[in-house]
């Protein structure tokens, strides 16, 4: 997890340098302009800018529909229009419906890792992957409105030793196949000892891991147990100025913290098999997905 917290961290810093050369040629071009000039960048980058600030005050002004999202995993069809990983991911890793464990009905989702990754080097993204994605921004009504309480079951086969995570779900308020904001509720052993916790990451911004509230070894240690159903409920609040996220596993508070750069607007979400590389075997399967529009959490 070092190895790929600090990967983030040099992505974080590429992002925000390429941000101060914007800003700075903003400026210079600006300070060359004559009032009759023709657009230039500067002005180009200015309206992309308030474009951006523009689509962000819509997202703030939605309101909430009640709407929800559910799914037991029966049927392929339930994810029809939205973007499924290739099977066989990278050589490595695939999914399917699954009647190997099952919480209710007949299927459950499972992805499986049946050998270690490959080694990408810097900048470049080889995790594991084998999930469907929700992309509730396809539907016909848009994004939902945060606050949203995100609830699944979780079955893990799979050991995550020092220095590896896997990710139960992710998150994003973009809509771009870029995925450029997200929010992880992840396992690992926080780097603290050799027991798994589950936490949230990219909180409170991308490639930072700062709690305000997280169970570990010396803080109500509440491990993730494997090979067996665990209910899994998120509420998440993307809002801009006071956005938050918090996670419980069996209805137990284990992780918390808060949420920036985010406009309101949950896009985007994945769950299923996201992992560290390093893995060579392992499974998880999940059942009786719901994703609902909130007033506020029940908890």
């Amino acid at each position: 997890m070092i190895v790929s917290q600090a990967l983030q961290r040099i992505r974080a810093g590429r992002f925000a340098l390429i941000g101060i050369l914007i800003a700075s040629t903003i400026a210079f071009v600006s300070s060359c302009r004559s009032d009759d000039s023709d657009p230039d960048i500067g002005t180009l980058l200015s309206a992309t800018v308030l474009a951006q600030a523009a689509a962000c005050n819509a997202s703030l002004a939605r309101t909430q529909a009640g709407r929800s999202f559910t799914t037991s995993f029966e049927a392929v069809s339930d994810f029809d229009g939205f973007y499924l990983v290739p099977q066989n991911y990278q050589n490595a890793a695939s999914h399917e419906l699954s009647t190997a464990q099952v919480r209710t009905g007949t299927n459950s989702h499972r992805g499986y890792i049946t050998a270690q990754g490959p080694d990408c080097g810097a900048f470049a993204n080889c995790n594991h992957r084998g999930y469907p994605t929700v992309q509730l921004h396809k539907t016909a009504q848009g994004g939902f409105r945060t606050p949203v309480l995100v609830e699944f079951y979780s079955y893990l086969d799979m050991s995550v030793p020092d220095q590896r995570w896997f990710s139960f779900a992710t998150f994003t308020s973009d809509s771009s196949d870029n995925w450029a904001r997200t929010v992880l509720v992840n396992l690992g052993n926080l780097n603290t000892g050799t027991t798994n916790y589950m936490h949230l990451f990219h909180v409170p911004t991308q490639s930072r891991g700062d709690w305000s509230y997280q169970t570990s070894d010396a803080q109500s240690p509440l491990a993730y147990p494997s090979n067996q159903w665990v209910k899994v409920s998120v509420c998440l609040d993307f809002d801009s100025t006071s956005g938050n996220a918090r996670v419980f596993q069996d209805g137990t508070l284990v992780s918390s913290a808060a949420v920036q750069g985010t406009c309101g607007v949950l896009e985007q979400a994945h769950f299923g098999l996201y992992a560290h590389p390093g893995l060579s075997s392992g499974s998880v399967y999940n059942d009786d997905l719901s994703i609902t529009e909130v007033a506020a959490c029940p908890f």
